[in-house]
């Protein structure tokens, strides 16, 4: 091949951009993290049931305990027919089981009445707002006032409320003195919680490299969250009130599209400046903890016996900001203090 004497020439397609300002675009390597775990969390924990499947479990519960509690009756009448003292042992052992059991279910059932509890006032505070009714407002403020009797965070706010109280002639202004009182240091713990919960979620996925560990440990942080968040309010959810508080909580994120991450809540969190820091694996966790705490401020609206009025509605950008301040070596923590 004869070698060219003059200098080669090579045609370009499109001439090359004058500056750096119109040079094209870096091209986008991958889809923005999704945050899988606590996507998961939600289909899972936001499953509506069937009524056959309630069905199914029902029967097959009773079944069982019909089963054990034979078959112990049985146990217990062989060993006091060949041994009186092993088969008494074993009657007591029994007897103190089923104490231990009736103990545990009427501590659930407790739960469960004060969750409801919160749940009738928040109501009659809905509708004393909106017919302006004082004697109402009076009725709500009073069992408020009762809620939280016995415990010292509101004894302060409780002596400023009676303080007060009597220069009050308005409900939505009564009502709204209560939260102010009341409510507000509950509100600044409930926010510790929220945040303590979204950097567990976010530094468990960013570091855990076993599978399903995400998915685990949103599962077991927003329970406990969520349980948190009831004690908080006065609700003190047990075992089966936590899970049932956290279906409420997901079935209405999940019903309303809030767990999805192509808002601009998410963007904000995994699509500025964080995540092009950070490794994809870090940029799930940012994701999965700014879901739990949106997961956090569902809870606080399901608990609060009041709802927001005169103190300011948490905000997930502001929570995830503080909670993730200086995790990952980036982040600031929010100015705004507790009002966020």
């Amino acid at each position: 091949m004869a070698n060219p004497k003059g200098p080669v020439l090579i045609e370009r397609e499109a001439p090359l951009p004058e500056g750096p300002d119109r040079a094209p675009p870096v091209p986008d390597l991958g889809p923005l993290p999704e945050g899988r775990a606590m996507q998961t969390v939600a289909v899972l924990a936001g499953r509506p049931r069937s009524r056959l499947g309630r069905f199914f479990w029902a029967t097959a519960t009773a079944l069982v305990g019909f089963v054990v509690s034979v078959a112990a009756w049985r146990f217990v009448e062989g060993l006091l027919a060949a041994n009186p003292v092993l088969g008494w042992t074993a009657a007591v052992l029994v007897g103190l089981f089923v104490l231990a059991a009736l103990l545990v279910a009427l501590r659930e059932w407790a739960a469960y009445a004060r969750l409801a509890r919160l749940d009738r006032v928040h109501k009659a505070a809905l509708e004393a707002m909106g017919s302006g009714d004082m004697s109402a407002a009076g009725r709500v403020v009073d069992r408020l006032i009762a809620l939280y009797g016995g415990r010292e965070d509101t004894a302060w706010g409780r002596a400023r409320l009676a303080e007060r109280r009597g220069d009050v002639f308005d409900a939505d202004a009564l009502l709204h003195l209560a939260e102010a009182e009341l409510l507000g240091p509950l509100d600044r713990v409930a926010r510790i919680e929220i945040e303590a919960a979204a950097r567990h979620v976010a530094t468990v996925t960013a570091i855990v490299p076993l599978a399903l560990a995400d998915v685990a440990a949103a599962l077991v942080s927003n329970l406990r969250m969520i349980r948190r968040i009831a004690e908080i309010y006065g609700g003190r959810a047990g075992a089966f009130g936590s899970w049932r508080l956290l279906r409420t909580v997901l079935t209405h994120l999940v019903a309303t599209g809030a767990v999805a991450v192509g808002d601009d809540l998410i963007h904000s969190v995994a699509g500025g400046g964080l995540l092009s820091k950070l490794s994809r694996r870090f940029g799930e966790g940012v994701v999965n903890g700014a879901l739990t705490a949106r997961v956090g401020v569902a809870a606080i609206e399901v608990c609060r016996p009041l709802p927001f009025a005169v103190l300011p509605r948490p905000r997930v950008t502001n929570l995830v900001s503080r909670a993730l301040a200086g995790l990952f070596g980036s982040g600031t923590p929010d100015a705004s203090g507790g009002k966020s």
